[in-house]
């Protein structure tokens, strides 16, 4: 799965008709329609909001609305956009201003799928993937180095805690952990190991 990179906003013109394209990054459904209704309060002099969102690491929560649109002509397009670039944590808002041209059915699924696909693009995405969080702790001595060293060889350090030790932790992807293990021990002469903690879904 993907998530975007940013919330951000992407307008598109279609016979007239301004489609403007709102995501935001979400995970929970909560949010997906609290950012919903600030759409709609941002252009109230607008006749319609339609909307998309996915949630999960799977993507296992999809919704939609058309809202006033010909049913089928805006929310599910807009979902489908989502669905097919495997975007999840994500909610799409496109407010249309009416132009006064007629788009016809064809002609609205391909504004409203279209307006989403410019605006991933124009936000960017990123890769999500499953990840082991590896704990990591060296003396402070070590610390130093070993976190100049983790950055340096490609390692996601997502979190740094000090007490008694340094602790690192370290996101892995899964087929990557027993490298990780066998590069800490080279890296250290031994003089760190790490625990394995929980999988979670990272961004890369």
């Amino acid at each position: 799965m993907r998530t975007i990179k940013r919330s951000g906003e992407h307008e598109i013109e279609v016979r007239r008709s301004r489609f403007i394209c709102s995501l935001a990054r979400v995970t929970e459904e909560s949010e997906a329609r609290e950012f919903i209704q600030l759409q709609r309060k941002t252009h109230h002099d607008a006749r319609h909001h339609c909307s998309a969102f996915v949630l999960g690491d799977s993507g296992e929560i999809q919704k939609s609305s058309d809202d006033g649109e010909p049913a089928g002509t805006a929310g599910v397009p807009m979902l489908e956009v989502l669905r097919r670039n495997e975007i999840t944590n994500t909610v799409a808002v496109v407010t249309r201003y009416f132009g006064g041209v007629l788009l016809g059915a064809g002609g609205l699924v391909r504004a409203y799928g279209g307006a989403v696909s410019a605006a991933l693009e124009h936000v960017g995405t990123l890769q999500r993937r499953p990840v082991r969080v590896l704990l990591v702790e060296a003396d402070y001595v070590l610390a130093g180095r070993l976190d100049n060293d983790l950055r340096s060889a490609g390692y996601q350090v997502a979190d740094t805690s000090y007490d008694a030790a340094v602790r690192f932790h370290v996101h892995v992807p899964v087929e990557d952990v027993d490298g990780f293990h066998a590069w800490l021990a080279e890296s250290t002469g031994g003089a760190a190991q790490a625990a394995e903690g929980p999988l979670v879904h990272a961004e890369m």
